[in-house]
């Protein structure tokens, strides 16, 4: 039977959903959880895949604005809530809905798509470029040890209600964002998000803490987490899991750190969705038995390559021309010339001849500066045309913070 496309209207909500958590293993959440997305949904930006009054595909996408490399925030769609019914599979509904929706995220005039996979391999077939990474730790907080620099002993720790602290620590995130590349700007609403502590979740650990940091009366930092008790015939070896953390200067995120190292009937610190460059590592006294792992987070996808090169700033003067490759968004291909530096940047077709040749899932993966065009070149993905452009083109599009997702959508 043929299947038929069509926005997902407010009174099909609830079928559009059912798919979509039976597609993510049938499990249901919490109706917290559900409120949330029932209220975040974009009713408008999502699609609804259907055989006759059968929903049998969904795929949505959020109003996001991205930090990129210089500080600014470029719209983006925030690719979500992709699923197709197991009975469904390999009948091109899929890459009907992608064809879809970057149609329409490009009729909006945003710049980006982004999304978070839960199979990395499906998305570089339309383009997505794998553009930040997180880091994971399992810290032997027994055996490791923090040195922290001056200062940290004048920072002030205090336990805080999470709902009470909620709008302190919101703020710090909104100062926060700026600074690094790959952080949405939380619309009205996502401030919701991570506060969400559902019990099933939990693994059999408290409920969510919160400890915030303060100098002279100002917040300048917390932490929240969650304490999982446990022991042995040898005593306590508790664990301490933690969600989030944020802090304005180094003295505060060390005093915090010192903290989380320290709590009582503890010996392992668990550490989730970090930044690649994230300070604690160079504070502690041995990184072996922190148990560090990568794993891939955003993936980046160009909607439009003149605007989304012109909408970042460059780390060095930059001027050279990309042959890219788009065949799924073939308004892309072709001679782009990207001349910019920390001040700015303009991105126009030119009929000069390529100085560097890739595809756009390339130029996705380098575009937050997380991933260098030279690493690519040395695995065969960009090929430089003109002697010198790869090293000029790679420090350039360099960032000097490693781009990160602090939360999914």
């Amino acid at each position: 039977m043929d299947t038929e496309l069509k926005v997902l209207r407010r009174e099909d909500l609830d079928t559009w959903y059912a798919l979509l958590v039976r597609a993510f293993g049938g499990v249901d959440e919490s109706p917290d959880e559900r409120e949330l997305w029932d209220d975040l949904t974009e009713c408008e930006r999502s699609i609804t895949a259907w055989e006759a009054d059968q929903c049998v595909g969904t795929a949505g996408a959020f109003s996001f604005r991205l930090s990129v490399p210089g500080g600014a925030f470029v719209p983006a769609a925030g690719v979500t809530m992709v699923s197709v019914a197991a009975t469904h599979r390999r009948r091109g509904i899929l890459t009907s809905m992608m064809r879809r929706q970057l149609d329409d995220v490009r009729a909006l005039g945003e710049p980006l798509a982004v999304l978070t996979a839960s199979e990395p391999e499906i998305y570089g077939r339309f383009g997505y470029g794998i553009a930040s990474r997180q880091l994971t730790a399992e810290i032997d907080t027994s055996r490791v040890k923090l040195a922290v620099p001056a200062g940290t002993d004048s920072v002030r720790l205090r336990y805080a209600p999470v709902q009470e602290a909620a709008e302190q620590c919101e703020a710090l995130y909104v100062r926060s964002i700026g600074s690094r590349p790959g952080m949405p700007a939380r619309m009205p609403g996502w401030e919701r998000l991570p506060l969400l502590d559902p019990p099933a979740e939990r693994g059999g650990a408290s409920p969510l803490q919160c400890v915030v940091a303060e100098r002279d009366g100002e917040m300048v930092g917390y932490a929240r987490f969650h304490t999982k008790p446990e022991s042995d015939e040898a005593g306590p070896k508790g664990s301490v899991r933690l969600r989030h953390i944020d802090a304005v200067d180094p003295a505060a995120n060390a005093a915090l750190w010192r903290f989380l190292f320290g709590i009582d009937l503890t010996s392992t610190l668990h550490v989730r969705n970090r930044p690649m460059d994230d300070p604690w590592q160079y504070l502690v006294s041995d990184l072996r038995r922190c148990r560090l792992q990568v794993r891939d987070v955003l993936h980046l996808r160009l909607v439009d390559v003149g605007a989304a090169l012109g909408a970042r700033t460059y780390r060095a003067p930059v001027d050279a021309v990309f042959g890219v490759e788009d065949a799924f968004c073939p308004w892309n291909s072709g001679n782009w010339r990207l001349t910019g530096d920390a001040a700015g940047a303009v991105c126009v077709r030119t009929d000069d001849p390529a100085d560097l040749a890739l595809s756009v899932r390339e130029l996705g993966a380098a575009y937050l500066g997380g991933t260098s065009l030279s690493a690519l070149a040395g695995a065969g993905l960009v090929r430089e045309l003109r002697p010198g452009a790869l090293a000029g083109a790679s420090h350039a599009f360099g960032s000097e913070k490693a781009p990160w997702l602090p939360h999914g959508f």
